[in-house]
């Protein structure tokens, strides 16, 4: 029996030899994943409790109920994973299980040995390439050490709901867990494009964040319409609807399918998904050498000309007044000058009068 898959013609990958996470990691999840490395002691004492506790019930569970993948078993999932992992350059399979679910996922979990976990529906409804991104996906969260921390958040949670009867309690955990969300979206940010690079399909990203979002049968959906939907949602309607998408994003781990997929093709676009492909990319033989310094400033360089190019509603008023703001202050620090200077003139166009003495 042949398939779609079988017909295509084989796309080649360029395998991207010692290729370090920080290739792929968005400045804003590296400047913070960077920090956190630099707590010396801080990863093993959390994989040490949590490698006790948690990890294990989590692997026995999927151990026991799910489908572990390998030549074996789901032998068209394996070959895809082990194809997505040889362009990573990741020797070390992690385990991979498929578990029953109608909707398409995927997840990393784990810290001392992190496995993946994909769905029924991913198996079902993606395609080759597809499938290919979305087990490259997960394997950026492995490689990222994006589940150390995402286990913190879940910590931070927890507590968050337990001292929710202390009213300063709750809202000093409720500020680090809404930055610790916005990390945690930074990271899809992140794994999507250590998905692009495992395919190194830009279309199959696409079609996968398409399918996410509610797309099954390709011939029924549109790309550029879907990008359309995207630019909408970005720079679309008024206040309102800006303050409706901050409701939307606040709480919640992953960015809208619709964002990420424009979030992917400004990655694109700046060149930065070539350069790699042509070898340009930090190796992981240096990753002792990065900057903590350098990951903050790029940091908050790429929040700043987020702000700055955002055509959302809520984020031009923000820019005008700001812009209004430092032009009064100019105005005034301007007007302060000549005055100190004697060369301010009254309106009526006389000399300034000094001050009485």
């Amino acid at each position: 029996m042949t398939t779609d898959d079988d017909n295509r013609p084989t796309r080649r990958r360029v395998t991207l030899t010692g290729i370090s996470s920080r290739a792929w990691e968005h400045p804003a999840d590296r400047g913070a994943l960077t920090a956190l490395r630099e707590l010396r002691g801080f990863d093993d004492v959390v994989k040490a409790f949590f490698g006790m506790w948690n990890e294990r019930g989590f692997r026995l569970q999927f151990l026991a109920s799910a489908i572990r993948v390998d030549h074996r078993q789901y032998p068209r999932v394996y070959q895809r994973f082990t194809e997505a992992a040889a362009t990573l350059d990741v020797a070390e399979l992690p385990e991979l299980y498929v578990t029953q679910a109608p909707v398409i996922n995927g997840q990393a979990i784990g810290m001392d040995k992190p496995f993946i976990v994909i769905t029924t529906a991913a198996v079902e409804k993606l395609d080759d390439d597809e499938l290919r991104a979305l087990l490259g996906h997960e394997i950026g969260h492995v490689r990222s050490g994006h589940a150390v921390y995402k286990t913190i958040m879940m910590i931070l949670t927890r507590w968050a709901a337990n001292l929710s009867w202390l009213p300063v309690g709750a809202i000093a955990l409720r500020g680090i867990l809404a930055a610790m969300f916005e990390w945690w979206r930074k990271a899809e940010l992140s794994a999507d494009r250590a998905g692009l690079l495992a395919g190194q399909d830009p279309a199959a990203s696409t079609r996968l964040l398409m399918k996410l979002a509610g797309g099954g049968d390709l011939s029924q959906i549109d790309t550029a319409a879907f990008l359309e939907q995207a630019a909408e949602y970005e720079s679309g309607g008024d206040l309102r609807d800006s303050i409706h998408k901050l409701g939307m994003t606040a709480w919640s781990t992953h960015p809208v399918p619709v964002a990420r997929a424009s979030e992917l093709r400004k990655w694109i676009d700046a060149g930065d998904y070539g350069r790699i492909l042509g070898g340009d990319y930090p190796r992981r033989d240096s990753d002792g050498n990065a900057s903590v310094t350098d990951d903050i400033k790029a940091a908050a360089d790429s929040y700043r000309q987020t702000f700055n190019t955002s055509q959302d509603p809520l984020v031009g008023l923000l820019r005008k007044v700001g812009d209004g703001a430092a032009d009064l202050a100019g105005s005034a620090a301007r007007g302060a000058r000549d005055w100190a200077s004697g060369t301010g003139r009254r309106r009526d166009g006389g000399e300034d009068t000094p001050p009485p003495a």
